[in-house]
């Protein structure tokens, strides 16, 4: 498979595609990086790198690093953890109250942020320092030690949180938070910051690509049952009200950020991530969607 020919097309072909979406404006920060950012890249586990456009540029990953979360919490000795969050598409936007309130505070999945908030909340007990082992373990998947997060995204967000905080309350009155709101508030916010690029999160998104193993060496991180269930989630979940329509016309699992970015993977095959701003109604990368669209049709390749 000629990977960079396939890159290059779909470059040529959405550089001509006026997108309709916008840039996420309700955490302010995000408002002000350029609409017109695009880069995607393609980490194939038999070939190596392929890229395009602005991959090598870092951006808020959000919501991607629910899947980070997810792992890290799946790798806790936590028997609870999916009598405390399910494992059922949402059919709601990300941020929903009323589904929560209405199913007695049990989030319908790990990656609607109700259910990225337990998942927190149960590393928060099992982890003796969340912030810096969550950091150290993306940098660990993606290789690269200088990942970090952006500060004033951090700061923004923390200003302009009082759904994600509402969400908090309502899951403790229910008695699915043990820990202190603003301390659970603020480790789910923190992970939302972290900044990588195109190629960082291909390389990290590697192991659900690879069955839990570190590519090229003997290292695996997690096992490849807990890997199965992930990438499940992914494909069910990962874009939020929007995950049949990324079935449909995808066709990989994977997770969508409003920060612009989403990342697939193609089991045995590759990673795939990809950045361009401006979201759609529901909340993910419109050109980023259609990028991807165009790669599992060019290559004739879906997990389908």
């Amino acid at each position: 498979m000629d990977y960079q020919k396939i890159i290059n097309q779909i470059a040529q072909e959405v550089s001509v595609k006026e997108s309709k979406g916008k840039v996420a404006s309700y955490i302010p920060e995000l408002s002000c990086v350029p609409s017109d950012k695009l880069g995607m890249h393609l980490y194939c586990i038999n070939s190596g790198h392929y890229q395009f456009g602005d991959s090598a540029e870092r951006f808020s990953i959000q919501s991607i690093s629910k899947v980070f979360a997810l792992t890290m919490a799946m790798l806790a000795p936590a028997e609870d953890l999916f009598k405390r969050v399910d494992v059922e598409p949402s059919g709601d936007p990300f941020n929903s109250l009323i589904q929560l309130e209405y199913e007695k505070g049990i989030p319908r999945n790990p990656f609607i942020n109700a259910g990225a908030l337990v998942v927190s909340d149960l590393l928060i007990s099992h982890l003796e320092n969340p912030k810096e082992e969550f950091l150290e373990f993306v940098r660990a998947i993606a290789h690269t030690k200088s990942i970090g997060i952006n500060d004033a995204v951090y700061q923004s967000e923390k200003r302009h949180s009082d759904r994600n905080a509402s969400l908090v309350h309502l899951m403790k009155s229910f008695g699915n938070i043990e820990n202190d709101v603003d301390e659970v508030l603020d480790f789910y916010i923190y992970q939302c910051a972290v900044e990588m690029s195109c190629k960082e999160l291909a390389m990290a998104f590697m192991i659900y690509a690879n069955g839990g193993a570190l590519l090229n060496t003997d290292s695996q991180i997690i096992a490849p049952s807990k890997i199965k269930r992930i990438n499940a989630i992914m494909q069910t979940c990962g874009f939020y009200d929007e995950a049949g329509e990324f079935s449909f016309r995808v066709g990989l699992p994977g997770k969508s950020g409003v920060g612009g970015g989403i990342a697939a993977i193609h089991p045995g095959q590759y990673a795939v991530t990809v950045w361009s701003p401006p979201l759609n109604a529901k909340g993910n990368s419109e050109l980023g969607m259609l990028c991807l669209e165009n790669l599992t049709t060019l290559t004739g390749l879906s997990i389908f």
